[in-house]
């Protein structure tokens, strides 16, 4: 589309106008017209992405649907909005996932209502400038606004030690985010006062300056996804938040880091980017085993699958850092996979926490017998977790598995252990919690999904099955962007 369409400012405000609408609808005895307006904000934002994703030219890399507006003009900071085929699908990943947590918060949540919305709603659109902006300090503004409403919401509705939880998780977030800002700086004097990221992408910078800036961006961008051994934050954080708050951090949240190393440190440093590709790998590796490993020893279920993100999360720097086709679309693929099935996950958790207000695996027991729809739903989010073919979770892992095989067969093998791993945890917890005959009394009293729960996972099945058995419209949208990113990152700028 033409520069002057204005659809990604709609896309990127419109939640944030409607958050401040519920908002303004004050306490809890307006608690129904918040809901209406967020459910309305929600799906009009939804609505207004598709034609992101349906009118997207697939042949180009080129940025498309770009905005470009004065802002601050002594800095010569811009305006600048834009998305190729790598940013495309996580805006629409975006509303959909803000959509969902709109619905299964419906009823959940039953004190300051307008206010849970409301910090769902703004940092959906916060999230969407994130993916969307091509000016530098445009960017950094999103990334750390974002964090707020996270914040909020961990702190407000979180669990017992919630405060604790959200500075942590406020706190990693933030410091690793600063050297981001001195590395900005420092290209914005270096391309002679411009903060246009697309014009950091032709800068020639020495092998050392690019080492140091890979480093400082490094710093940011690992935190976020987050890579071992900055790991720690995220387990405490999905643990004490509410449910919607789990799955908007392991859906979308997370994917923000991975996207940085797209966007900022592949293309601006190719050269420091194959220089540490070796590092990179070797934390993904481990990312991959070890905290594979984590996940079998844990007895709480948000945490079993906090630390099951992370494992899955490793599979996509690896598919960055490896350098091919295969592999770094298999990690796209992937990081899509991973929203709508980490996302089904806690939100499953969180449909029998709210029955039973615990996620102690051995507090359950036979909840099939009293839960069966919700036992199928679970077992289908449980298999894709676990990467069983014609789940989408199986297309990202198989592509980069095989894409890293092919660059060497230790990384391959190393990588494939996910499968066997992932199936030990996945289905172990499973089976103690769903099959055997019903373990309590409180597990006996338990109710089946009704029509708004079905309606929330309903959509996820649909959208892990689409994939899994058809992911060429995901892949036919990031072709041209991967293979020009690739075709960049292997010209070298010395």
């Amino acid at each position: 589309m033409s520069e002057g369409s204005t659809l990604l400012s709609w896309v990127i405000w419109l939640p944030i106008v409607a958050g401040l609408l519920v908002l303004a609808t004050g306490s809890d005895r307006n608690a129904a017209f918040a809901r209406v307006i967020a459910l309305i904000g929600a799906c009009a934002n939804f609505l207004m992405s598709i034609p992101l994703f349906s009118g997207f030219n697939r042949l180009t890399s080129d940025m498309q649907f770009v905005e470009l507006a004065p802002w601050i003009d002594t800095f010569n900071i811009h305006y600048h909005l834009g998305v190729d085929g790598i940013s495309v699908l996580f805006i629409l990943l975006t509303t959909f996932t803000t959509l969902l947590v709109v619905i299964a918060g419906w009823k959940v949540i039953e004190k300051k209502v307008a206010q849970y919305m409301a910090a769902f709603l703004i940092m959906s659109g916060l999230m969407i400038g994130v993916f969307s902006a091509l000016d530098a300090v445009l960017f950094y503004v999103f990334w750390e606004a974002m964090l707020i409403p996270m914040f909020i919401a961990i702190g407000v509705w979180g669990g017992p030690n919630r405060v604790y939880a959200a500075v942590k998780f406020f706190l990693y977030t933030l410091l690793g985010s600063l050297l981001m800002l001195v590395a900005f700086i420092y290209l914005y004097h270096r391309s002679g006062g411009s903060f246009s990221i697309l014009d950091y992408y032709r800068l020639p910078l020495t092998f050392n300056v690019q080492i140091l800036l890979f480093i400082a961006f490094f710093t940011a961008f690992a935190v976020k996804v987050p890579m071992f051994p900055v790991h720690t934050w995220l387990p405490d954080a999905h643990v004490e938040a509410p449910t919607g708050g789990s799955v908007v951090l392991a859906a979308i949240m997370l994917k923000l880091g991975a996207y940085g190393f797209l966007r900022f440190s592949l293309p601006i440093l190719p050269d420091a980017s194959h220089a540490m590709s070796g590092f990179m790998i070797t934390l993904s590796l481990i990312a991959v085993v070890y905290i594979g490993l984590v996940a079998l020893a844990q007895s709480d279920m948000k945490k079993l699958i906090a630390y099951s993100s992370i494992s899955h999360m490793g599979f996509v720097t690896l598919g960055f850092f490896i350098f091919s086709n295969l592999g770094m679309e298999g990690a796209l693929v992937q990081m899509i996979s991973h929203g709508f099935i980490s996302g089904a996950m806690f939100l499953c958790v969180g449909v029998m926490y709210d029955r039973m207000h615990s996620r102690n695996i051995a507090d359950y027991g036979g909840v099939v017998n009293r839960m069966p729809v919700f036992a199928a739903y679970f077992m289908l989010f449980a298999m894709a977790n676990a990467g069983l073919p014609g789940t989408s979770g199986f297309v990202g892992e198989f592509m980069v598995i095989l894409a890293a095989i092919k660059v060497n067969f230790w990384y391959g093998f190393l990588s494939a252990t996910t499968l066997i791993f992932g199936a030990a945890y996945t289905l172990w917890m499973y089976k103690r919690v769903i099959f055997g005959p019903v373990a309590n009394a409180h597990v006996d009293k338990l109710t089946d999904i009704g029509k708004r729960e079905f309606l929330v996972l309903g959509m996820l099945a649909v959208a892990v099955l689409g994939m899994g058995i058809y992911p060429l419209p995901f892949t036919e949208v990031m072709h041209a962007s991967v293979n020009h990113l690739l075709a960049h990152v292997a010209q070298s700028k010395l």
